[in-house]
């Protein structure tokens, strides 16, 4: 049987200091030219992209990876999915909603540990459903619930936290990194 690349390490039990969760997300239509560590494939830096921040209540984004693997085709792929709710609908979230739904995207996740992921990186990320709920009792949700995404050949590349252009980013908006 033939070895398509060597395992290069094993995994001890890890501590038990993670959480679920994301806080933010950035999307971004563009992406500059992105360095890359050949050792861990970490993305090290990026150049001049401008994205969009989105800040999400707690408990109310995820990220999913699922690994997509035919043994009959010898194909694999990544399916790379991130849902988020916001709160409150407004005419200008509205517009929002429509251009990111009219849009391929890049998807930045800031998870709750910490940990910067890009999604979409060769194949890019859709809004492929959501809804808009102005709900029934006082205490349901009233705002938008909407999933990205993205097909990819490879897993989602973290980010490092070390000179990220995304580091210490606390403002919702248009944000130009690397400019």
């Amino acid at each position: 049987m033939a070895i398509c690349t060597a395992l290069s390490s094993g995994r001890a039990l890890d501590c038990k200091d993670a959480v679920g969760g994301i806080k933010k997300i950035f999307f971004a239509q563009t992406l500059g030219a992105l360095s890359i560590d050949s050792d861990t494939e970490i993305i090290t830096d990026i150049a001049a992209t401008t994205v969009f921040q989105y800040d999400l209540p707690v408990n109310t984004g995820s990220m999913t990876e699922t690994i997509q693997a035919s043994s009959e085709n010898g194909t694999v792929f990544f399916e790379q999915s991130v849902n988020i709710k916001l709160h409150k609908l407004s005419a200008a979230d509205r517009k929002q909603i429509k251009l990111l739904a009219q849009s391929r995207l890049y998807i930045f996740v800031f998870d709750s540990n910490d940990n910067l992921f890009l999604l979409g990186e060769e194949n890019l990320a859709e809004l492929t459903a959501g809804s808009v709920a102005t709900g029934v009792s006082k205490g349901d949700m009233n705002g938008y619930d909407m999933t990205f995404t993205a097909f990819e050949r490879i897993p989602a590349r973290y980010l490092t936290q070390d000179n990220s252009p995304f580091q210490g980013l606390t403002t919702p908006g248009n944000i130009n990194i690397n400019a």
